[in-house]
């Protein structure tokens, strides 16, 4: 059954998460009709907390919703307090010097964008199962509870995560994830239970812990792990917690006593290789189906805004896709690609169970301060958004 024929300024979007969402907004906004196809019965976010940098700060003001993303979020010093097991400070907040970071729970971010977009351009329980690509047109055949459907457009922007249908059928060579050896607990406190909290890290041998405030007086925290092989699962994640930071410093055993169990995430942890490109003619991926990458720079959902606001301001007007997609590629990958190098490069060293690693680690680190580490992540967090078609074309690489 087909249900749309292309023209010229219609897109499909391929995903409903904050990429996909994200993009949609964008180029609605831009002029655009835009079908947003969900595999889940449900447009929802499952999930915890995260935070966000500067960058994505940045985009999400580019999108029109700064102002409604600071109210669903609280600052946080967790990038900027790191703490050993027993408490001993390796990092602290420099308030006159040192960047907060943004955390909002995952859902709440999730309702923001879905509530930008109008209920008829989306459709849930739709799972891409092929994709016909020409340099005139894409057609998305989908699987729904009625059977398959078919769909037209010029555009389809492959949002749907690591596991990307899209990224297979249109890039059949692509690497598969792959696992980075690290097993990653996630969760959330009951209100008023934990309460007031800034943000932190605690670096142990082998394991890392992180903090968040959110909204409501919760907290949202992480256990990140060596782990061999995946798919190993516990019995009961909260006591596998307990276990792992036994001893470690207040707050955190409180913080794990006042978890909500449903709240608990147990989740392997992969990322993708380089890819050889991001675009065949009208297709493009954007955010994990394009580059999922492990979560120790934060950086996962802040690079699919930056990928949305590129995106969207190349195909503004009356851009001609084709085009605008290879710029995209150009643009986008070169840095993207750097910052999935840095995230996968990271816990080598952080999460490393040596102990004479860990020792220099811990050593280098309390002797280095926040304006070094600032330093090292200046060009992650100065990306600022394009502001025309014109100033990207002068562009070769952004930053």
């Amino acid at each position: 059954m087909t249900i749309g024929t292309a023209s010229e300024r219609s897109a499909v979007v391929a995903g409903g998460g904050i990429g996909g969402l994200a993009t949609a907004i964008g180029l609605l906004r831009n002029g655009w009709s835009v079908t947003v196809l969900e595999r889940a019965s449900q447009l929802r976010e499952v999930g915890a907390g995260w935070s966000f940098a500067p960058n994505a700060l940045r985009a999400v003001d580019w999108l029109g919703l700064g102002k409604e993303f600071r109210a669903i979020s609280l600052p946080s010093h967790a990038g900027a307090t790191l703490r050993t097991p027993d408490g001993t400070y390796l990092m602290r907040f420099q308030s006159r010097r040192d960047f907060t970071v943004l955390a909002n729970h995952r859902a709440e971010l999730h309702h923001l964008l879905a509530a930008q977009l109008p209920k008829s351009c989306i459709c849930t329980g739709a799972q891409v199962s092929e994709v016909g690509n020409s340099d005139q047109r894409v057609t998305v055949t989908y699987r729904t509870g009625n059977g398959p459907r078919e769909i037209s457009a010029a555009l389809l922007v492959g949002a749907d995560g690591i596991g990307s249908a899209v990224r297979k059928s249109v890039f059949p060579e692509a690497p598969a994830p792959v696992f980075q050896r690290i097993l990653c607990w996630r969760g959330v406190t009951k209100p008023g239970s934990v309460w007031p909290i800034d943000g932190f890290q605690t670096w142990g041998r082998g394991a890392r812990f992180g903090a968040h405030p959110l909204p409501g007086e919760r907290v949202f925290w992480f256990l990140a792990v060596r782990q061999s092989e995946p798919g190993q699962r516990y019995d009961d994640d909260l006591a596998e917690v307990v276990r792992r930071t036994n001893g470690w410093h207040a707050p955190i055993p409180s913080i794990v006593h006042e978890t909500t169990p449903e709240s608990v995430l147990c989740h392997d942890i992969y990322d993708l290789d380089a890819l050889a490109s991001y675009v065949d003619r009208r297709v493009c991926l954007l955010g994990d189906a394009a580059h999922a990458m492990t979560p120790f720079l934060a950086q996962g959902a802040c690079q699919a805004f930056e990928d949305a606001t590129v995106l969207c301001t190349l195909l503004a007007n009356d851009a001609d896709v084709p085009t605008a997609l290879a710029a995209y590629d150009r643009l986008r990958r070169p840095r993207s690609q750097r910052v999935v190098t840095a995230a996968r490069s990271d816990p080598k060293l952080s999460l490393s169970t040596s102990a004479l690693t860990y020792r220099l680690m811990t050593s280098l680190t309390r002797l280095a301060s926040s304006r070094i580490g600032r330093r090292k992540t200046a060009w992650l967090w100065s990306w600022t958004p394009p502001t025309t078609q014109e100033e990207l074309s002068r562009t070769s690489e952004l930053p």
